[in-house]
């Protein structure tokens, strides 16, 4: 049976859906002011990760995952660029797109947008003022009033007394407590805002999440994703309002991907130590970042750093290796053989793909050994984890090259072997080591000579 790490109860738990053989499933997804840095990006691949491997468990998934386009990063975005918030958030969208599509994560069965559904937030601001959870403040905004819901600081941990407003929560005079947190915002001029029944104005930053995820899955669905900083105060925020409205239990698994590190920091664009997709994409093929990401546990700590991308390179390299010149068909795995059977069970262990592509490399193995017929295996477990679907030569000669075009490797290769054919294997090994100087290998076999880039 799969189970769950469930950031709730900070434990593992068997993983049985509300309803049976539907999975219901919300993450929290970017606020696009600008271009995705690799702790996104892994966000984005952990729970495409998850994603398919309960599809592949047999469980039908419906899975949102939201767009912020309006915040207060965004509007000063937009000043200091001087265009709209529309034309500003349209276009970090496509890059988001770009981006993200290119290390192979799927698209959302429905990704919202929190301008979309101002309405449904009205809403439940309007039942959380009715529940008397939430008051009007002197300065005009709406707030939550955290005290009165008895189950706040369960997902964190904290204690009430010891919290402190966290990151976006603005700490005001008009609040009644420091605790509590905006649900509306009182319009500022030059700022987008709607009209609502306290006046004009615009949403706070978790309600938005709220009312997204209960109108597309429902007041209670399986599970919600998201960053591990996000963990308090938005998520711990989300389950105060949803439940405080609709008076019954939000989300039953909570999930939250470790951070991406560098030099043991947490990587954020706050601290400026981060490193956008787009530039990691212009050294580095897109199967090698995800497979960078894929080969560490999803709530573990991602150390980055190009050795560690190159070295994610040599491994990814070393799997396809193994499918190179081996007939290969694209099949469904075969779950009885005994890597299948392996590879399930660390699956089924809380996603655990560290262990998952551990097996890989066992087939890999294998068919070095031999096992010709263990290639077909191979390909069809690394698609579930959306790796080595491309052909291996394709990839084995992707990448930088120096100046050599493939044609001119092919023509070299061909000047080698007339040099060989000659007896000239000084020429011909000149030939070699000035191809690998350039990052080209080639390798001898039965068929003849193939290249690889290094």
């Amino acid at each position: 049976m799969l189970r769950i790490y469930n950031s709730l109860v900070r434990d593992k738990q068997d993983f049985v859906p509300l309803r049976p053989g539907e999975v219901r499933m919300y993450v929290c997804g970017m606020t696009v002011y600008d271009y995705c840095h690799i702790g996104h990006g892994r966000m984005m691949v952990a729970f495409d990760l998850v994603r398919r491997w309960l599809r592949a468990s047999g469980y039908r998934v419906t899975y949102v995952r939201n767009i912020t386009d309006i915040d207060d990063k965004i509007i000063r975005r937009a000043v200091e660029s001087r265009e709209t918030i529309g034309d500003l958030t349209e276009r970090y969208i496509r890059f988001m797109d770009e981006d993200v599509g290119a290390l192979g994560v799927e698209k959302p069965d429905h990704e919202p947008r929190a301008t979309q559904y101002v309405p449904q937030m009205l809403q439940m601001i309007g039942r959380l003022e009715a529940n008397g959870l939430a008051y009007r403040a002197a300065d005009g905004d709406v707030n939550f009033s955290v005290r009165k819901f008895p189950g706040y600081g369960r997902l964190s941990g904290k204690l009430l007394d010891e919290l402190r407003a966290g990151e976006r929560v603005d700490v005001g005079a008009a609040k009644r407590d420091p605790l509590d947190f905006v649900l509306w915002k009182h319009s500022k001029p030059d700022e987008p805002k709607w009209p609502s029944p306290w006046g004009d104005g615009r949403p706070g930053w978790a309600i938005e999440c709220s009312a997204m995820g209960c109108s597309l899955l429902g007041e209670s669905f399986d599970i919600h994703g998201g960053g591990q900083d996000l963990e308090f105060p938005h998520h711990e925020n989300e389950i105060a309002q949803s439940e405080g409205a609709n008076g019954k239990p939000f989300v039953k698994y909570w999930l939250h991907n470790g951070f991406v590190q560098v030099d043991d920091t947490k990587m954020s664009k706050s601290l400026g130590n981060f490193a956008t997709i787009r530039d990691i994409l212009k050294v580095f093929d897109p199967e090698v970042v995800r497979f960078f990401i894929v080969r560490s546990h999803y709530r573990s700590p991602l150390s980055y750093s190009e050795a560690h991308l190159n070295d994610a390179k040599a491994a990814l390299t070393r799997l396809y290796t193994a499918l190179k010149n081996v007939a290969a068909e694209k099949i469904a795995p075969d779950w009885s053989e005994p890597h299948a059977i392996r590879f399930k069970t660390a699956m089924d262990d809380d996603f655990n793909t560290a262990e998952a592509v551990a097996e890989l490399f066992n087939l890999a193995n294998e068919i070095g050994r031999g096992q010709k017929a263990l290639a077909a295996q191979l390909k069809a477990l690394g698609g579930i984890l959306g790796l080595l679907q491309r052909d291996p030569q394709a990839f084995l000669q992707a990448g930088s090259g120096g100046a050599f075009s493939d044609k001119d490797i092919q023509d070299w290769i061909e000047a080698r072997l007339a040099a060989r054919k000659q007896k000239n294997y000084a020429e011909a090994d000149r030939l070699r080591k000035e191809l690998e100087t350039a990052g080209v290998i080639l390798e001898d076999g039965a068929k003849g000579t193939t290249w690889r880039r290094a």
